[in-house]
């Protein structure tokens, strides 16, 4: 889970590098053609074409519709937003969890858990800061993503126990890029040579990315791993620094802690449960 992070937000750094030049959908499909260069050599290395056998097309279907539509919110985000930011508010996803789990899957939480989740969102609101001059309507895309994302990850851990991981990174990446042909007649722009290998890097990070998490959620419970997550915000924060030069505020960081600090908190609730 770490190791992905460090990939996911890597990636992330290549992504927002690119979005000032080529629109969301286009930047969705080159690199997704990258990313099927890791999915080829995990084919090679684990058996062949046999292990792309897809056995539930709807979950398959469902988990690719996620990601595609919280991939478009994060990119779009990142244009705006810095790097820190935007994956400070995506840790909003243990709180939408643990609020699907009572509206939509019935599970009872307890007053502990719900303390936990109204104080997350609290977080999320000391980063967005709303009626400042700091507060972006971008701001709600990577909340939006986060969302999609906490989806996406219940999702996952119900596939990994019957579908390969290469299929589902497969299944997933030929949507993806599929997705974002669909944008080509909306102004694609063409594509510098030095900027081909930004494409070609953000779509093996990525590919190698989502492998790591995926694994991670077939060998272990999400109450496990999930907290790991966090360390992506200390990637993003050195990222962010190394190539532009932003350094979170207090107000980021101060809502970054209250996030982490209350997905940590239902995370150790769900696993004493």
């Amino acid at each position: 889970m770490v190791v992905g992070g460090a990939f996911l937000t890597a990636n992330d750094a290549v992504l927002k590098w690119l979005t000032g030049v080529y629109l969301t959908g286009q930047i969705m499909a080159l690199r997704g053609l990258f990313v099927l260069l890791p999915i080829a050599f995990l084919v090679w290395r684990q058996g062949g074409v046999s292990s792309l056998r897809v056995g539930s097309v709807r979950g398959q279907g469902f988990r690719a519709g996620l990601v595609v539509t919280g991939t478009f919110l994060f990119v779009t985000g990142l244009e705006y937003l810095p790097l820190a930011d935007a994956i400070s508010i995506t840790f909003a996803g243990p709180l939408f969890i643990t609020a699907m789990a009572a509206a939509i899957l019935g599970e009872a939480v307890g007053w502990r858990r719900w303390a936990a989740v109204v104080v997350g969102f609290t977080g999320v609101v000391l980063i967005m800061r709303p009626g400042s001059g700091a507060m972006q309507w971008a701001a709600l895309l990577p909340l939006a993503a986060s969302f999609t994302g906490a989806l996406r990850d219940i999702v996952t851990r119900h596939l990994a126990g019957r579908e390969s991981s290469v299929a589902i990174l497969a299944v997933t990446t030929v949507t993806v890029i599929f997705a974002g042909l669909l944008t080509l007649p909306f102004g694609w722009q063409p594509v510098a040579g030095p900027d081909v290998l930004l494409f070609a890097l953000g779509g093996i990070l990525l590919g190698s990315a989502h492998y790591c998490l995926i694994e991670a959620f077939r060998y272990a419970e999400a109450a496990l791993v999930a907290p790991f997550k966090y360390a992506s915000i200390i990637w993003a924060v050195l990222f962010g620094f190394a190539i532009w030069g932003d350094l979170p505020d207090a107000w980021t960081l101060l809502g970054s802690a209250v996030v982490v600090a209350s997905g940590l908190y239902i995370l150790h609730r769900e696993t004493r449960r």
